[in-house]
């Protein structure tokens, strides 16, 4: 059995991936991790290969509850094959992205850094124990284009870019760490591409320059990223076409 973690399973993107790998295989188990499960569902012939646990990106000061849940229905023993941290923050209610300086809010700082990144950090330091076998795993965090440094030539967006290239520092050091104690590994960070979704709706008059993706097939694009990985893979960030892109 293949054992996959997904956080923000509640997600486009997040739902959609679970939906792909499970009707991939049928060797395939799920645990999804999302805000409020009971709003979560799937086909009939699948769902008995999924396991919702209750999950806040924003709202856990440490993982050890996360991580009594996670034993529950899956032993370190039996081990992860696949994280995918498809959390991620952009706007909500009176919050938007920033075009100028002075549209900076603190509050909106702060919330897009804990969904972003600081909810990964703290997962990972609580799954670790689930990535000690000894069968290759991938450890894939959705980021975005917009978090690299090196291709920011535009600027605004204050929260969201910052917070994503905050999440980009942190696979890098994952993948720095995590081969130590965790070899073989890969750990990368992903640009899913536009796709459509409630993160993307309100920018649908931006989004008709673009090439604009259906979650499904963001979906197959991440997954064939991710079925692609090898030790090699460790340490990068990768398009949804499995192009590499800078830092």
């Amino acid at each position: 059995m293949t054992n996959i973690l997904i956080a923000g399973v509640s997600g486009a993107i997040g739902h959609a991936i679970a939906e792909h790998y499970l009707s991939a295989s049928e060797e395939v188990r799920i645990i999804g991790l999302c805000r409020n499960p009971g709003a979560v569902s799937f086909d009939e012939s699948v769902k008995h290969r999924v396991q919702l646990l209750a999950w806040d990106a924003a709202g856990l000061p440490d993982g050890k509850g996360i991580q009594a849940d996670i034993e529950r229905v899956l032993t370190p023993e039996e081990g992860l094959d696949r994280v995918i941290y498809a959390a991620g923050f952009l706007h909500g209610q009176g919050m938007k992205p920033e075009k100028r300086l002075e549209d900076l809010n603190p509050q909106a700082l702060s919330h897009a850094y804990a969904v972003n990144a600081t909810g990964y950090a703290v997962l990972m330091q609580s799954i670790a124990p689930w990535l000690r076998h000894r069968r290759f795993k991938s450890v894939v965090a959705i980021s975005a284009k917009v978090g690299s440094i090196t291709d920011n030539g535009f600027g605004g967006w204050y929260a969201y870019r910052s917070s994503k290239a905050a999440l980009n520092m942190l696979v890098r050091n994952f993948s720095i760490e995590l081969p130590r104690k965790c070899k073989p590994i890969a750990c990368v960070a992903v640009h899913p591409g536009t796709t459509l979704s409630p993160l993307s709706e309100p920018f649908s008059r931006s989004l008709a320059q673009l090439t604009v993706h259906e979650p499904a097939d963001t979906a197959r694009n991440i997954a064939g990223v991710i079925d692609g990985l090898t030790e090699d893979s460790n340490g990068t960030f990768l398009s949804w076409d499995g192009s590499e892109l800078p830092w």
